[in-house]
């Protein structure tokens, strides 16, 4: 008799097989949303047609095995780190990279030695997690492995995006780049470029495709951000709700404070209290370190009525520092301070000041 699957797992294969042919048709045939595919390698041909994407076999997938009414066949294994599996008389077989269909191919043929027309029933059970590497303009680029069966359903590229920690400032909403590896382990590559900043402008059918094993995801930086953009960006879910900033020196409430995703400098100066009477509002400056770890420091006048993206009102980003320095008068009068600290108790920079007729900057 063979095994009797559970309808989970039989459906678990049919929804990978069906979402997958699904998921292609919309990567390489939305050609409004620029989700053209690009085969690149040295051998490249962009006229061949595109193929529908089949789930292929790796490690961590498990598997349930039967042949048609034979008792003590059946199997349910899990694909070793070497890609194989062990099966009931036949031993060791090797289904890396193979589809479900070609596994199973490839079973009947081992059994096909001893047995006449085995009739070979295949089935995932298990997916393995998602690997998938993201680079380029989101918060955390690295590597994340994404649980393929949960209550939110496979991975999608707006998942994977807002895993990384979502795009930053500068990211390009309108070349969002998906890489796929070919079959076959020929080093080729097929490449899906979307377009989500249009839809979110004008409005439309926005795909999401469903992410593979060994996808590789790039956020290019926005060539020249604008006003109206920035504002879209920020509103969607492709980018962080908070980011977190450092504002110090003389504003009321110095520290870190979170902000919303592209909040222009004021918002941070305001949520840090403001700046305090000893604060110059002509010498704030922003400092900010890039992707290759180099600081760069501005220097800017605090202009809370300055639009967005202007020379004195930035949009911010992860890990900025705010500075805002002391005025002038300040700094002498905390200088002076620091030189008579020692003659205290017997005289204090105010008393100067007054024995000089200078102002104290203290009120009366």
């Amino acid at each position: 008799m063979p095994l009797s699957l559970s309808s989970g797992s039989v459906a678990c294969t049919r929804l990978i097989l069906g979402a997958a042919a699904a998921t292609a048709l919309l990567a390489v045939g939305t050609i409004p949303f620029s989700a053209v595919a690009q085969p690149v390698a040295a051998n490249t041909t962009p006229d061949r047609p595109v193929e529908a994407f089949r789930y292929r076999l790796g490690p961590g997938d498990r598997l349930a095995m039967s042949v048609f009414k034979l008792n003590g066949y059946q199997a349910t294994v899990e694909v070793l780190s070497d890609g194989t599996i062990n099966l009931p008389r036949i031993g060791t077989i090797e289904v890396w990279g193979l589809t479900l269909e070609q596994a199973k191919q490839r079973i009947t043929a081992a059994y096909e030695e001893f047995l006449r027309r085995p009739i070979v029933y295949l089935d995932l059970v298990k997916s393995r997690p998602v690997k998938v590497t993201v680079t380029g303009e989101v918060e955390l680029p690295g590597v994340f492995s994404l649980p393929t069966q949960t209550a939110e359903g496979w991975p999608t590229l707006v998942d994977v995006v807002q895993k990384a920690g979502g795009v930053t400032a500068v990211g390009d909403l309108s070349r969002i780049e998906v890489v796929r590896p070919l079959p076959g382990g020929s080093g080729r590559v097929r490449r899906y470029q979307f377009d989500y900043l249009s839809v979110l402008r004008n409005g439309g059918h926005a795909p999401n495709p469903l992410i593979y094993d060994g996808d590789s995801i790039r956020l290019h930086e926005s060539d020249g951000v604008e006003n109206a953009d920035l504002i879209t960006t920020a509103a969607s879910n492709f980018a962080p709700t908070t980011i977190r900033v450092n504002v110090v020196g003389e504003v009321v409430k110095p520290g870190v404070q979170e902000v919303p995703s592209n909040a222009p400098l004021s918002q941070a100066i305001f949520a840090s209290g403001g700046i305090t009477r000893r604060g110059s509002e002509s010498t704030v400056e922003l400092i900010r370190v890039d992707g290759d770890g180099e600081p760069t420091v501005s220097v800017m006048s605090f202009n809370p009525s300055a639009v967005l993206s202007s020379p004195t009102n930035p949009p911010l980003r992860q890990g900025d520092v705010i500075v805002v320095n002391r005025t002038t008068l300040a700094r002498v009068t905390d200088g002076l301070t620091d030189a008579f600290s020692p003659l205290t108790p017997i005289v204090n920079a105010a008393s100067i000041f007054r024995i000089l007729g200078l102002p104290t900057g203290l009120g009366n």
